[in-house]
């Protein structure tokens, strides 16, 4: 019993300090000023700001909820344990071992957040996937990854919004880029960011033969108003086409859909889901922006690698991360050497341990 006690002390002290990094206090008071603007008449004149703010609320009610719930349980267990301790009740011993496990694993989950420490971690993020290398195969698999990225962000309870879709001719995608907003979408997201290699027995070998396909993943964040990034008129190339999708009022009518190229960097950006060429354009650009601001950091990053005499690994075909379906099954990420069998479970979104294990790899 004695190391129980000294256990929950050790969890009470915990929970305090990870209170601390996460800067609970101060979003507690955010919270109370932004549900005072909610509180004004003139909260919806404008409706996506509002939507906005509202989520954001959502968002910090359930975070700070949480950690005050678990801080509570935390305190009851440690009177409970007290009280088995005065009255000397084995009886309740096996019961409080059991509840201490289940709070320590909670505040584990929690402790997750901590990791978020990026300057650009708590945007949301632009998710493109590519087909790479393999024909039909690789488009295929293509289309399998963009479900397992809003697998993903459906079980967050995040916002998806299509930027640019185009469908392969035989099966899958050739491309697609998405708008996913939530807390911390790029924080989580930025661990699949990457060339991800498939091995298989192909659905479209009438020969049943094994096929390695390829696909990259971009994961850049969506970057707030008040980042500067300059970009001249002279240096964009623009045209305009027509939609493909569905049908609609203005799909597959008018060239309402946008695709921009930066000449200097070579940077192409398309956006075709907007009512208007306008629309379009706007999205388009917010994009562009993102990614060449991306672009700027890798760039620093490569020259502050190079003045520190660092060494990249030279891991086979550069992939972030291999699925093995046949002859066994298996996803391991070349990054961190964290790896599963369980294909299937990643495929359908649950990719939070591969996530964690990122982001603690970019700690060391």
């Amino acid at each position: 019993m004695d190391n129980l006690l000294k256990n929950i002390e050790e969890l009470r002290v915990r929970i305090a300090v990870t209170r601390k990094v996460l800067n609970l206090d101060a979003k507690e008071e955010q919270l109370q000023e932004l549900k005072a603007r909610m509180n004004l008449s003139s909260f919806w004149d404008d409706r996506e700001e509002a939507v906005r703010v509202s989520k954001e609320v959502e968002e910090l009610n359930v975070e700070i909820e949480t950690w005050r719930e678990l801080k509570s349980e935390v305190a009851s267990l440690a009177e409970l344990i007290a009280m088995v301790v005065t009255e000397n009740d084995s009886a309740l011993e096996a019961d409080v071992n059991e509840q201490y496990d289940v709070l320590l694993k909670k505040f584990e989950k929690l402790e997750f957040l901590v990791l978020f420490s990026g300057e650009h971690d708590a945007n949301n993020a632009i998710v493109s996937i590519h087909a790479g290398t393999g024909g039909v195969e690789a488009q295929d698999w293509a289309e399998m990854l963009e479900r397992m990225i809003l697998r993903f962000a459906e079980k967050r309870g995040w916002r998806v919004e299509t930027v640019d879709r185009i469908i392969a001719n035989e099966a899958g995608i050739k491309s697609a880029s998405y708008h996913i907003a939530g807390r911390f979408a790029y924080g989580y997201l930025k661990s699949e960011s990457g060339v991800h290699r498939l091995v298989r027995i192909s659905p479209f070998d009438a020969e049943s033969m094994r096929h390695t396909s390829f696909a990259l993943i971009e994961v850049i964040p969506e970057l707030p108003e008040t980042v500067e990034i300059e970009i001249r008129d002279e240096d964009l190339k623009v045209d305009t086409f027509r939609s493909s999708g569905a049908g609609g009022q203005n799909v597959n009518k008018t060239e309402s859909a946008i695709r921009i190229t930066h000449v200097p960097s070579g940077i192409i950006v398309a956006c075709q889901t907007e009512r208007s060429q306008h629309q379009n354009r706007e999205r388009a650009m917010n994009i562009l922006r993102s990614k060449l601001f991306q672009r700027q950091t890798d760039d620093r990053k490569r020259e502050e690698s190079k003045l520190r005499g660092d060494t990249q690994k030279a891991e086979w075909g550069k992939q972030a991360r291999s699925y093995v379906m046949q002859p066994y099954q298996m996803v391991k990420d070349h990054r961190t050497s964290h790896e599963t069998s369980d294909v299937r479970g990643v495929l359908d979104g649950d990719l939070e341990e591969f996530m964690e294990a990122y982001l603690r790899s970019m700690k060391k």
